[in-house]
């Protein structure tokens, strides 16, 4: 089996091309490379244009070797709180459009040794890119229990978020915990009956978004986007849970994360985006069937 073959089908591909609107000659970007099914699907679409693409996966790079003699196109293995930076260091300082598919890849959640999935015992690891630091069992075992009780509360919306962390936090004085099966061992009699899997996800994306700092890397990357957009640009975001979806919802309507939009001295209002989705867009009930992974994705377009 290749390495592409096992990431994920790219969801809603044809709505995503549709709110890019992509021009065969414009300068488009795919934040989040992963196997390449959304990019593949932009370069049939460009003639004389560019795409240039992020992914901080050293799994990705290969992934884009399939690409490596086509002129049109740049991988650059970053993070994509990075945008600007690298846009411009690649003489792409304007944009057409950016699309940004914010799930974890099926080949991330399926490969046991990443941590990523509650279905294998694994070293409780979840970074995206293995070279940074910071790692799940780090946080479980050096954090205090209230941080690890906001880190639960706050990106897993763990219903009881101290219990929890007061048991790890009182288990990891006998034994460090080092394994998935260690973390789920402890939290099983906490975990509501017949409801256990659901419990360990919510768990589990809690120590995803700290261990990636997944919700900062998302602001700091909307907040660059009107600066690279060009004039009519288009910006496509697809998210898979409500704390993600909120921030990209609160940017496109506001130009900011929360509060009331600003408005100048006349009374207009100042934001840098216009959304084109009144409401989010979702996967139709033939594409959820064929993959799952659709199923909670929620998709907003906006434009410069």
């Amino acid at each position: 089996m290749s390495l592409q073959s096992t990431y994920h089908e790219p969801v809603m591909l044809s709505e995503c091309l549709e709110g890019l609107n992509i021009r065969p000659d414009g300068i488009y970007v795919d934040v989040t490379f992963g196997g390449g099914g959304h990019s593949r699907a932009i370069l049939e679409k460009l003639t004389t244009g560019r795409l240039l693409v992020f992914d901080q996966d050293p799994d990705a790079v290969a992934n884009a070797e399939v690409f490596k003699n086509d002129e049109r196109f740049t991988f650059i293995a970053a993070n994509f709180r990075h945008l600007k930076r690298y846009l411009k260091l690649h003489k792409a300082e304007k944009v057409d459009g950016i699309l940004a598919d914010l799930g974890v890849s099926s080949h991330q959640i399926n490969t046991p040794l990443r941590g990523f999935s509650t279905r294998f015992d694994a070293d409780l690891d979840m970074r995206m890119n293995p070279n940074s630091e910071k790692t799940a069992r780090e946080v479980l075992n050096v954090r205090s229990a209230t941080e690890l009780q906001r880190i639960f509360g706050m990106y897993g919306e763990v219903h009881n978020a101290r219990t929890a962390a007061e048991a790890i936090f009182t288990s990891r004085h006998n034994t460090p915990i080092e394994t998935i099966n260690d973390l789920k061992g402890i939290l099983l009699k906490y975990a509501p009956k017949h409801r256990e899997n659901k419990y360990f996800a919510q768990v589990f994306q809690a120590l995803r978004i700290e261990v990636n700092d997944e919700l900062r890397v998302l602001e700091e990357f909307l907040t660059q986007v009107p600066e690279v957009l060009s004039p009519g640009g288009r910006l496509v975001v697809m998210s898979y849970h409500s704390l993600e979806d909120r921030l990209v919802k609160n940017f496109i309507q506001k130009g900011k994360f929360d509060g009331e939009v600003e408005k100048d001295f006349y009374g207009n209002e100042i934001k840098p985006l216009k959304s084109i989705t009144r409401k989010p867009v979702e996967a139709s009930a033939e594409e959820v069937a064929k993959n799952p992974r659709a199923r909670s994705a929620k998709l907003r377009v906006a434009e410069k």
